[in-house]
């Protein structure tokens, strides 16, 4: 008997010691993150870490992929989707068989799964649109842009997602780059100021967590400020290019959006694929390392932008081990190789192996990014919140979309002469014309990232109201509207009225918007003068920025910016007839002629067809 009480003593001891063994630090949510971190790492091979620093593309993330390579990020690139025009619920059960995989690691550390939402979340059907960050500085409210954030924090949520690659902190200074439009201003000081957007998104930061990724809980996501540093400063504004500035100027003008990002507890960065001095950003140990991380104190990671890192050699990916060395040894955290990564995981490995990169610098690098994974709370809440799904594109988030459309439009003239203003316009009327390329296609108010990546013209895109189907939803049940988008003399010979002429740029995003003559796109500018001189005029530009109106300007009764509004274009007729004033105020300068360019406000040459600043306003008549 004496035996059996010995084996039945080990066995229970066994067992307890089992019971001990079972409990792994880096899954008590009550150990602090630190803890967490420290001890996940520790049990880490260099598989599993490298896994963490690598994110692909959502096409090529099956769960068994992700698990043999235990890949720590997926995104999806602009208009990468799981169907056309999916659902909520396509999206949510897309996401979590990607984390099943993940969690079938022998750790089981899950994915973070990000998304361009520039402008709501733009890639997803029926999601609210907003207007445009270049017409969100106009508003001059960092509160509404927090709204903003909020709300597009929920969207994302709605579809299992938990990081936004947002905002876009760059200071454009030449309206010429093509993505002006994702910038808010010229002025460091109003793009400073629109950082509330990452307190939207993530929730506000306590005040001691100063320079540590914060993201308040799984109604909120993680933010990334983006493109570190200089992406709006380009020659002539190329995308891409090359900043030429002194350090000086750099400090001054491109980076001070990015201390207020990191006191807002920004939870990553994005490299830019801009050079400063002929440096490449991607390739920049002393602004990605030794500024950004140890001076400015940044505890998020630092990411790379779309195959970044193969940017660093021209052409791209032409020494992809040098990229690679170049890249991570700048201090880029995790790198996005939507499509060959296992040749980076491969190659990657092999310099940590040659001791090339040293494993503190990985260590650094899956450090970041666990601190981020465990303080946004995805090891205790993995899989998408289903309940969410009516988030999407919900008529409170279309309100407010609403109101950042109203407060965005900036009123550049308003009557041929002060004493006689053609705005707001007269509800009540006889018969009226809208004209032009922009004034019923929900396309081209989005502008370029909605739906897919370069945006499109037309009405079945997504969910909306265009700007004709708000001038009809807002004059008198008498008032006559005749629309015609260019107007021949049989319609212009009739008697209007007023006319509202609604033209502009179509959709575009990145290299492909570069414009050096920035002219509003034919026939823009015949319909302007046909109209115009046919009858009393407002003409509304659409545009990401600026363009060359200057020849136009005399035709027109009434002139309003109304930059890129989004999917809610009964904002522009609540202003147009007088529901609400208007209020926006240039954040850009508006030039006369692109031989001026780059023009910015405090310039010595400074001579503006309409300055910094500037923007007429009117009474609301309620």
């Amino acid at each position: 008997m004496g035996s059996l009480h010995k084996i039945t003593f080990v066995l229970l001891f066994s067992l307890v010691a089992l019971g001990r063994a079972e409990y792994v630090k880096y899954k008590d949510p009550k150990q602090p993150v630190s803890v967490r971190v420290k001890d996940l790492l520790s049990r880490m091979t260099l598989a599993e870490k490298i896994g963490q620093m690598t994110q692909i593309e959502r096409e090529n993330a099956t769960a068994d992929a992700l698990a043999k390579y235990f890949i720590g990020s997926v995104l999806s690139g602009g208009g990468s989707v799981p169907a056309p025009q999916a659902s909520a619920e396509a999206w949510t059960n897309m996401v979590n068989e990607m984390q099943k995989g993940a969690l079938s690691t022998r750790l089981g550390i899950p994915i973070i799964y990000g998304i361009d939402a520039v402008h709501g979340h733009n890639n997803v059907y029926k999601a609210t649109i907003f207007p445009h960050n270049v017409g969100l500085g106009a508003t001059r409210d960092p509160d509404l842009v927090k709204r903003i954030g909020e709300a597009t924090a929920l969207e994302v949520r709605a579809t299992g997602i938990p990081y936004a690659f947002a905002p876009c902190i760059a200071v454009c200074r030449d309206p010429r780059w093509g993505r002006c439009y994702e910038s808010y201003s010229e002025d460091p000081k109003i793009v400073q100021s629109m950082t509330s957007l990452i307190s939207g998104l993530q929730g506000d930061a306590p005040s001691n967590f100063v320079g540590r990724p914060y993201v308040g809980g799984s109604k909120k996501v993680a933010a990334c400020a983006k493109h570190y540093v200089g992406d709006g400063g380009t020659y002539m504004g190329i995308n891409e290019n090359n900043t030429i500035i002194d350090t000086h100027g750099l400090m001054s003008i491109h980076m001070p959006p990015y201390y207020n990002a990191i006191i807002r507890g920004v939870s990553t960065v994005m490299t830019s694929y801009s050079s400063w001095n002929g440096v490449k950003m991607h390739a920049n140990h002393f602004l990605v390392t030794d500024f950004l991380k140890n001076k400015l104190k940044f505890r998020g990671f630092v990411i790379s932008d779309w195959e970044g890192i193969d940017r660093i050699t021209s052409p791209p990916h032409a020494n992809y081990s040098y990229s690679i060395e170049a890249g991570v040894g700048a201090g880029i955290d995790m790198v996005m190789v939507p499509y060959r990564y296992t040749e980076f995981i491969d190659d990657l490995t092999a310099q940590v192996q040659s001791k090339v990169i040293p494993m503190s610098r990985i260590d650094d690098a899956v450090y970041r990014i666990l601190r981020v994974k465990f303080t946004m709370g995805l090891f205790e809440n993995p899989f998408a919140d289903t309940s969410l799904a009516g988030e999407i594109g919900k008529q409170e988030h279309r309100e407010l979309a609403r109101e950042a459309v109203r407060k965005s439009l900036v009123l550049l003239k308003n009557g041929k002469s002060a004493s006689a203003p053609l705005l707001p316009l007269p509800k009540k009327a006889g018969k009226i014309l809208v004209a032009g390329s922009h004034a019923d296609n929900l396309g081209n108010q989005c502008g370029g990232w909605t739906i897919t990546w370069q945006g499109q013209s037309g009405n079945n895109v997504t969910a909306g109201t265009t700007i004709l189907s708000a001038i009809k939803a807002t004059v008198d049940s008498g008032t006559q509207v005749v629309y015609s988008e260019n107007p021949d003399s049989s319609v212009l010979g009739d008697k209007y009225d007023y006319a509202v002429v609604v033209v502009g740029e179509p959709p575009y995003a990145e290299t492909f918007g570069d414009n050096l003559n920035l002219t509003i796109p034919a026939p823009g500018p015949s319909v302007i003068q046909s109209v115009c001189k046919a009858t009393k005029c407002v003409v509304v530009l659409i545009s990401g920025r600026p363009l060359v109106v200057e020849p136009y300007l005399g035709d027109m009764d009434a002139f309003v910016a109304a930059w890129l509004p989004g999917s809610e274009g009964q904002g522009v007729a609540d202003v147009l007839f007088g529901d609400y004033g208007f209020t926006g105020k240039l954040a850009r300068t508006w030039f006369k002629s692109v031989d001026q360019l780059p023009m910015n406000v405090g310039d010595k040459h400074y001579d503006p067809l309409f300055p910094f600043g500037f923007g007429l306003t009117t009474e609301a008549h309620k």
